[in-house]
C-alpha cells in the first residue's frame, strides 16, 4: 500500500479541527499526527515552529468566522443581526470564538485602529443612513456595540452550563438602546 502524501493543507486543516473541538492549546504535533493518521515526521516537515502553524490556524479561523457571520446576517437588519451572529458563533463555536477574540493583533494602538481592522466600513455608512446620524456618530455607536458584543460574547463562551441566548440578546438590546440614545442625544444637541 503506497504511503499517503501529507500536505501542508492537511496539516493546517487537522490543526484547525483540533482547535475547533478542543481549543488552540491542544494544537500539538502529536495530536495533529493522530488526527491525520501519520507519524509526527511529516508534521515537522511543514512546521518549522508551532507559532507559524498557529498563525495559519488563526487565518483559517478568521475566514471561517467571516463566512459564518455573513451567512447569519439579515440584510434588512444588518446591525442588530451581526451582533446576534457573533453571539450565536460564541455559543456554537466557543473555541473558535475564543481564538478569534484572543489572538494577538499587531499594529493596533488605538480603538480606532481596532475598529478599522475588525469591521466592514459599509456598516457605519449603513447605520448613519438608517438612523439619520453623522458618520462619526455611527462609527462610535458601532464601536461601542463591537466592544460590548466582544465582552458579552466572551462571557457567554466561557460560562457553564451557559447563559441563555435570550438573556444575552436582551442585554445586547439594552446596550444598543443606551448607546443609540447617546448617539441621538448628541445629534440633537449639535443643532
Amino acid at each position: 500500500m503506497p504511503k499517503q502524501k501529507i500536505t501542508k493543507e492537511m496539516v493546517v486543516n487537522a490543526a484547525f479541527e483540533i482547535a475547533r473541538s478542543s481549543g488552540m492549546e491542544q494544537v500539538m504535533v502529536k495530536n495533529i499526527a493522530d488526527k491525520i493518521g501519520c507519524s509526527v515526521q511529516p508534521i515537522y516537515s511543514y512546521c518549522n515552529n508551532m507559532d507559524g502553524l498557529r498563525q495559519d490556524v488563526i487565518e483559517k479561523v478568521n475566514c471561517f468566522i467571516q463566512e459564518y457571520v455573513t451567512n447569519h446576517i439579515d440584510i434588512n437588519d444588518l446591525f442588530r443581526s451581526s451582533g446576534h451572529a457573533y453571539i450565536r458563533l460564541a455559543k456554537e463555536e466557543p473555541h473558535l470564538f475564543k481564538i478569534f477574540i484572543l489572538h494577538q493583533r499587531s499594529g493596533i494602538s488605538s480603538l480606532d485602529d481596532l475598529y478599522q481592522s475588525e469591521t466592514n466600513p459599509g456598516i457605519a455608512q449603513f447605520i448613519s443612513e438608517k438612523l439619520h446620524i453623522s458618520l462619526a456618530k455611527a462609527k462610535q455607536l458601532h464601536l461601542n456595540m463591537l466592544i460590548y458584543t466582544i465582552g458579552i460574547g466572551t462571557i457567554f463562551s466561557v460560562t457553564m452550563p451557559g447563559i441563555s441566548t435570550d438573556e444575552i440578546y436582551t442585554q445586547q438590546e439594552i446596550a444598543y438602546e443606551a448607546f443609540l440614545k447617546q448617539a441621538l442625544d448628541c445629534r440633537t444637541s449639535v443643532f
